[in-house]
């Protein structure tokens, strides 16, 4: 019997202040390709979503309502590469600095959950699991960054 193997999948989430061609969020605008080639290249990257010309998911529709609500969904092989890439890298600046371009969401932000290795993850099925983590708190279908679960 073949063992499956799975990898991480993750979606955050953005409430954004001003529209991205807004002065205010040049900064943010200008960095998101980079910081998007860096995830790309980083260890243990597998997918992340595009729009249709390859580039950030900025204008797709969204299984949100607000309209201000920025996207980010991805996939690792594992945990510590999605936490290295997130923490150790220029990535951690933008973090750190969200307020400047981000307003407070009630709930979670952040969620993830283990995928079977060949799946890609669909914005409904994320939205799916971000809606069972504000609901049902960490489980290992659904969790954040401070209680993570093992794959089964």
């Amino acid at each position: 019997m073949k063992q499956k193997t799975y990898n991480l999948a993750q979606l955050n989430i953005t409430k954004l202040k001003a529209d991205l061609d807004d002065p205010i969020m040049k900064e943010f605008k200008d960095f998101l390709a980079p910081v998007n080639q860096l995830a790309e290249e980083s260890p243990g990257f597998v997918w992340r979503f595009k729009d249709e010309t390859g580039e950030a998911a900025i204008d797709v529709e969204t299984p949100f309502e607000d309209s201000m609500i920025f996207i980010n969904m991805s996939v690792w092989t594992d945990y510590e590469s999605l936490r290295a890439y997130t923490y150790d890298t220029v990535h951690s600046y933008f973090l750190k600095s969200r307020k400047k371009w981000s307003e407070k969401i009630d709930g979670h932000q952040v969620v993830l959950w283990w995928i079977e290795q060949s799946h890609v993850p669909t914005l409904a099925e994320a939205k799916s699991k971000l809606d069972t983590l504000e609901k049902n708190g960490p489980t290992p279908s659904a969790f954040g960054l401070q209680k993570i679960f093992e794959p089964e």
